[in-house]
């Protein structure tokens, strides 16, 4: 854009950034990928998200235009959220960044286990384990489940 640079505080690519890249929206995107749900069917498949949270993000991916948000004639007044094609358009970097990740996992856990290692020492401790003695501050990514439903990626 001309006239900003990518992290001046007016460049309005950082708010956006800022908005797509938060806790939630990938998950929400990915989540509705497969066709339009209601809000409850969407909490349903986001374990640990808030009631608050989810609206708000709902709406600021509504109102950049990345999902739509649909009332349906029903009674009681029903709701239901779609994914726009400016919104699937994200699916192909959001899968590239968990290839990344799972590409990199165990890089960022290692290097996680010698952060705590140096920072138990300088304070005089040892890292905490468990009962298999490996460090409870990471694991490796076989033992997560992927937060993002519909980006699992093979790994060789």
């Amino acid at each position: 854009m001309a006239g900003h640079d990518h992290f001046d505080i007016n460049c309005p690519t950082r708010l956006l950034f800022d908005q797509i890249a938060d806790k939630w929206s990938m998950m929400v995107l990915t989540v509705l990928d497969p066709g339009p749900m209601r809000f409850n069917a969407i909490k349903r498949h986001m374990e640990g998200v808030t009631q608050k949270a989810l609206t708000q993000c709902l709406r600021r991916l509504e109102r950049n235009g990345l999902i739509l948000r649909r009332v349906l004639p029903a009674s009681p007044v029903a709701v239901e959220y779609e994914v726009t094609a400016l919104g699937r358009s994200l699916h192909v970097p959001f899968k590239a960044l968990y290839g990344w990740m799972i590409e990199h996992m165990e890089q960022v856990d290692a290097a996680r286990q010698r952060f705590e290692e140096q920072r138990s020492i300088g304070e005089g401790e040892s890292p905490a384990r468990d009962g298999d003695g490996g460090n409870i501050a990471t694991a490796s990514i076989a033992e997560k489940r992927s937060p993002i439903p519909g980006l699992a990626m093979e790994t060789q």
